[in-house]
């Protein structure tokens, strides 16, 4: 197993991950940013089991995918087949994140959300806006800004179609898309470009 994730997740998680490493045998491939998804845990037709991570993940952000995705191999190995984010992951990805929930591994500004997000795990950190915006130092990538900073009815650029911003809802907003008219959905932490014609 290549130590190369080592320079991905902070310092003094680095004994916690190795441990977990050497407890459960699996492959962990570091690859390059997937747009739906930040890790993956599958089981291989040769029976071996691989975890794979973006590349493109903070430190923060990095660790939790990786222990999230070490969770569904423990969860498959003492359960078997079951809910891939159900009662049996959360407890088991609840249990392995203890360690990390520590001043010494995430800023004092993450840690409370992530208590919170512990409490009843998503499939998804995004899902949690408010640990999803805690994860990113509470800035968008260079060039991009959330959605709740786009003023109602103004146009942006995501995935190269323009929408329009439209109202809140309970927890996302209602975006059209200028060619097709359709309204979409999107989380209020989506990062998008302002659209400059």
């Amino acid at each position: 197993m290549s130590l190369e994730y080592q320079k991905y997740i902070p310092l003094k998680a680095i004994p916690f991950v190795q441990f977990l490493i050497d407890e459960h045998s699996f492959d962990l491939f570091i690859v390059n940013q997937r747009a739906t998804k930040h890790g993956d845990f599958r089981k291989l037709p040769n029976g071996r089991f691989q975890i794979t991570v973006n590349n493109n993940l903070n430190k923060y952000q990095f660790l939790l995918t990786l222990v999230h995705e070490i969770a569904h191999h423990v969860t498959h190995q003492k359960f078997g087949r079951v809910q891939p984010h159900g009662i049996e992951w959360k407890t088991v990805f609840q249990h392995l994140m203890l360690p990390f929930v520590n001043p010494d591994i995430y800023p004092k500004e993450i840690l409370p959300y992530l208590a919170n997000y512990l409490k009843n795990p998503k499939a998804s950190t995004d899902a949690d806006v408010n640990l999803s915006l805690a994860l990113k130092g509470f800035s968008a990538d260079s060039g991009k800004h959330f959605i709740f900073d786009i003023p109602f009815g103004n146009l942006f650029i995501f995935k190269n179609a323009i929408y329009k911003r439209g109202n809140k809802r309970r927890t996302r907003y209602e975006c059209m898309e200028m060619h097709t008219k359709k309204v979409y959905l999107f989380n209020q932490n989506v990062e998008v470009q302002i659209y400059n014609p």
